[in-house]
């Protein structure tokens, strides 16, 4: 590769570190959605507990990337995961005797600062891939397409290690082990980090982080819609239907449905993470010209709408769980995994290959920002729509919202 070494040892501690981030990231969810649900609350309540998460990934990630450009990328890297360390021991300390009210208040504080840790770390970790990857070849799609695809791996490895350490362990006992094992990971990346990333640069402006690209603006348009169209069935919806599928109850019933549950959100987010990495082969990426990487994208969009809205039929002529729907449902939600994953590799190179390297951090964290609005829409109405019209609604919401991502796309426009 044309890239220096230690740019390529720099992009191998980064990500590793985010690695261990999303594996705690994805466990957290679960450990809260699981143990949460059991407790009595419900699907609003528990989409109350993700709000914050995703407001406060909408106000890191406009700030992080000015504080990446003034601070430098390692700053922030360390910071977000120095602020999960500290919202998994907040959590360890939640009291089980107090009230609902109390428990959702102070849950959806420490998830906050969480989702803060996490865009803190997202943002560092890709605007790393620009500046490190390797010129020609396709090496910038190649790259960034291994550090997401693999990311979404090791989180849906945390969604079962959640899953697994809850029935095993139970709530406290296994924040406290993930907060143990995150903090000896974090004292190893910062002993061990080459150089290679950049220092920042002291007169950077926060008011250089709204774009004035047109293919930056629209594309963070059409990020929005798709990842609330994910979250808005992803968050409560499908886990509370399979809970109430697999769960006769007691104690032992929910054991296992817990490992179920994760088990299969484990499989959607490794399989959504194994065909990201692999998206630029499939596309021939390394041959193709802008302008039809962009024409994949729009066609995924509406390939995808097909996917939720076959689903919301299903659904709609089977009110009640039935075995047919709940092996249809894993079906298509598979499906909508891997086409998902394609239109979310594309979106997250094209952000890349449209914005420039003086300002990468400053556009990448305002995609992410619109990322995490998408995420806030999508958990809202994941838990509105299932508590007003069930999984029909929430599936038939997702639909609508991919058919407004592949609208969006299609005003984007080669470079």
């Amino acid at each position: 590769m044309s890239q220096k070494p230690e740019g390529l040892s720099a992009y191998i501690a980064v990500t590793a570190a985010y690695w261990a981030f999303m594996l705690t990231d994805g466990a957290l969810r679960m450990l809260v959605l699981l143990h949460f649900h059991t407790l009595g609350f419900s699907p609003v309540q528990l989409a109350y507990l993700f709000i914050l998460y995703e407001v406060a990934g909408m106000v890191t990630n406009l700030s992080a990337g000015w504080i990446a450009a003034r601070f430098g990328l390692t700053a922030t890297l360390y910071a977000g995961l120095s602020l999960q360390v500290v919202a998994l021991l907040a959590l360890a300390q939640l009291d089980p005797n107090w009230s609902i009210p109390a428990s959702v208040a102070f849950v959806m504080c420490v998830q906050g600062a969480s989702g803060v840790a996490k865009d803190l770390a997202k943002m560092s970790s890709k605007s790393a891939v620009k500046l490190l990857a390797p010129s020609g070849d396709g090496g910038l799609f190649r790259w960034v397409a291994i550090l997401t695809g693999s990311k979404n791996a090791v989180k849906g490895i945390g969604f079962l290690m959640g899953a697994a350490l809850l029935a095993a362990f139970g709530f406290v006992a296994s924040i406290w082990a993930m907060a143990i094992v995150l903090g000896v990971i974090l004292i190893a990346v910062a002993l061990f980090m080459p150089s290679g990333l950049p220092k920042g640069r002291k007169g950077a402006k926060f008011s250089e982080v709204f774009s004035k690209s047109h293919n930056v603006n629209w594309l963070s348009a059409a990020r929005v819609t798709l990842f609330g169209a994910r979250d808005v069935w992803f968050v409560v919806g499908i886990p509370i239907y399979f809970y109430a599928v697999l769960s006769d109850g007691s104690e032992a019933g929910n054991r296992a449905a817990f490992f179920i549950i994760g088990v299969f959100m484990a499989a959607w987010i490794i399989l959504y993470g194994m065909v990201q990495a692999a998206t630029p082969r499939i596309l021939r990426a390394a041959s193709r010209p802008e302008v039809e990487i962009i024409g994949a994208a729009r066609t995924c969009a509406w390939a995808l709408f097909i996917v939720p809205a076959a689903l919301t039929v299903a659904v709609a002529l089977s009110p009640a769980p039935h075995l047919w729907l709940t092996i249809t449902l894993v079906i298509g939600l598979l499906a909508f995994g891997g086409i998902f994953a394609v239109n979310s590799s594309l979106h997250s190179y094209l952000i890349l290959a449209f914005t420039k390297s003086e300002r990468v951090t400053m556009d990448v964290g305002f995609y992410y920002m619109a990322n995490a609005l998408g995420r806030l829409i999508g958990t809202l109405l994941s838990g509105l729509t299932f508590q007003i019209g069930g999984l029909t609604m929430v599936l038939g919401t997702a639909a609508v919202m991919v058919a407004l991502s592949a609208i969006t796309t299609a005003k984007l426009r080669p470079a």
